[in-house]
């Protein structure tokens, strides 16, 4: 069981990730910059002057690869820290855009792709989540007559790419890995390649950070650290923005790195791992995936007799569909603490909890 994890985020460009060791992170998550949005092109050409440049001389091709080379830079480095068998995991939306009066798609995923193929990975099936809008105007473009409307992106990708061959666990590490076990039914649920989720608020309110923080919503992060690491991994997030991948990691009992460019940033970060709504957040996730799957057992039962649920777990004592799910054990977190400026620690409870319904209010933050 997992009794502690640690989390730092450190502040600088991810292009050099000098703190964090050679092969020592399981699995990156991700959502970078959007090459060819507008609310980027700042951060863009700050980084490379050229960039502003090609924008205002109308080179629109030129802009788009320029900004991938930034990003390109950065995939290197995860290259570099990524452990043999460890999957990326990368957030990532197309643009469109009228530029010099030429309206064009700008393919962000391909050219991601193209980059971490470039740097011998895998690229395994992918994502698309479709975010949920209820937004009326489903075209682009003017009027009625064809073919001056465009269709409208309402899908982003999560790009998933393995180093090398399949992960090969050491002893001391198979046990985490038998505990990190996910149900049977999520599952089913998980492992799809088409996510409905509805997106998450990002304005921003404080002074000296940009009005949008592009962040993803916690389910995203949360259901890529379970599905794709062990307890006790480390996960890094190049790109932390507001901290969601490392709240999700906390969550999971794994470890977490964030690297942030702005160091207005922090407490925005502090903010979101350490506010006691997020801890009730984390504890209520956990909660409901516990009743989640009684519910789903007992419906299985009834419809379909005991015979159909023929494994136990001794942890929660309750039925589960397979014999990889026996061990399987989620932690409700106790604590989160900020150790020092840029370092939090969350301690886990180490018992199972049968108070499944009052769980969330077990809790409160020190």
């Amino acid at each position: 069981m997992i009794k502690e994890t640690r989390h730092r985020i450190h502040f600088g460009n991810a292009d050099n990730l000098s703190e964090v060791e050679d092969k020592s992170v399981s699995l990156i998550i991700t959502s970078p910059p959007y090459p060819m949005i507008e609310m980027w092109d700042e951060s863009f050409s700050t980084q490379n002057r050229d960039i502003a440049k090609a924008l205002e001389a109308g080179i629109s091709e030129r802009a788009f690869e320029l900004m991938h080379g930034i990003l390109d830079e950065v995939w290197k480095e995860c290259s570099r820290v990524l452990c043999d068998g460890g999957i990326a995991c990368i957030n990532i939306g197309d643009a469109t855009r009228s530029i010099d009066k030429k309206f064009q798609l700008f393919s962000n995923h391909a050219r991601i792709i193209s980059s971490f193929i470039d740097l011998g990975f895998s690229n395994l099936p992918n994502i698309i989540w479709r975010k949920q809008t209820n937004a009326p105007n489903k075209f682009m473009g003017s009027g009625m007559f064809p073919p001056g409307a465009y269709v409208t992106l309402e899908h982003e990708f999560i790009l998933v790419f393995r180093k090398g061959n399949k992960r090969d666990f050491k002893v001391n590490e198979k046990q985490n890995r038998r505990e990190s076990a996910f149900f049977w039914e999520e599952r089913n649920n998980w492992f799809s390649d088409l996510w409905e989720l509805k997106g998450t608020t990002q304005v921003l309110s404080e002074n000296g950070v940009r009005s949008r923080s592009g962040a993803y919503p916690f389910e995203i992060p949360y259901r890529l650290i379970n599905m794709f690491s062990v307890k006790g991994d480390t996960v890094l997030d190049p790109f932390i923005g507001t901290g969601t991948s490392s709240l999700a990691a906390i969550a999971s009992g794994r470890n977490s790195i964030g690297y942030e460019l702005e160091q207005e940033f922090s407490a925005t970060i502090e903010s979101m791992l350490t506010a006691k709504s997020n801890l009730e957040l984390i504890n209520n996730t956990i909660r409901k995936r516990i009743l989640n799957h009684k519910d789903f057992v007992n419906q299985r039962i009834e419809e379909k007799g005991i015979e159909s649920v023929k494994h136990y777990n001794e942890w929660f004592d309750f039925p589960v569909m397979t014999r990889q799910e026996k061990e399987l054990k989620l932690q409700f977190v106790e604590t989160i603490l900020k150790s020092d400026s840029n370092l939090f620690k969350s301690s886990y409870v180490q018992e199972a909890l049968l108070d499944y319904q009052g769980a969330h209010t077990l809790f409160t933050q020190v």
